[in-house]
């Protein structure tokens, strides 16, 4: 009876040293996993008319990896797409269970002249289901062609503070900040960032990206640095 109850007292203390040990391997593994940063944009994202390594994401992740930067970007760019069609694609894009969304969606509206209060109520509706989804959501904003007429532009324009504002989201106010309308830095259609623009791109966000990616890790409670 003796042996019988002292054997039994040693297969728990081994069942709780190795629930202790398992406990200690997935924290561990969870602080050294890089914090995954999904872009969910359309050709600017994709990386139109560049190789993959030079579209501004590959270059941002590159440059925040330089700096020391435990992260990962997952690029969730096609080119063409809408607000209407970044928001049907939220769902899939979760499927990779990013920690961080920056929403870099609304050009292809402006170029095609769709009403802004649509594109608000698409953007709106893409950050609600990402919040809903307990994910950490960024906006990047973009500014519409003045010859649209200043109530198109006004309209547009401001839609993404309000957003902001609403949410209570980072906004980083212009993708194309420092490379838009300079045919130095872009491909001959005057839209898309060849591979120079989009290296100035992302060495544009990579201020804005820092900064928060230490306000999310302290929101979280986790080392920004690995």
């Amino acid at each position: 009876m003796t042996l019988v109850s002292g054997y039994g007292r040693f297969v728990a203390a081994v069942n709780s040293l190795l629930l202790a040990f398992l406990c200690l391997v997935s924290v561990t593994h969870a602080q050294n996993a890089p914090i995954k940063i999904a872009v969910l944009g359309d050709s600017l994202a994709a990386g139109f008319g560049v190789k993959p390594e030079q579209c501004f994401p590959s270059r941002l992740e590159a440059a925040l990896k330089a700096a020391g930067r435990n992260v990962a970007i997952l690029n969730h760019g096609v080119s063409g797409d809408t607000t209407t069609g970044g928001l049907d694609r939220v769902d899939w894009m979760l499927g990779d269970k990013p920690d961080i969304v920056l929403v870099a969606l609304g050009g292809n509206d402006m170029l095609r002249g769709v009403d802004p209060a649509l594109t608000q109520r698409n953007l709106d509706a893409t950050i609600a289901k990402l919040k809903q989804a307990g994910v950490t959501v960024w906006l990047a904003g973009m500014l519409a062609p003045r010859n649209l007429g200043p109530e198109y532009v006004a309209a547009f324009d401001g839609l993404y503070r309000k957003l902001a504002d609403k949410y209570q989201v980072p906004l980083y106010p212009f993708l194309l900040d420092g490379v838009a309308q300079d045919p130095a830095l872009n491909q001959p259609d005057g839209i898309h960032p060849n591979a120079k623009g989009a290296e100035i791109v992302a060495g544009k966000l990579l201020p804005f990206v820092t900064k928060n990616l230490d306000d999310h890790a302290a929101s979280v409670r986790r080392p920004a640095r690995p």
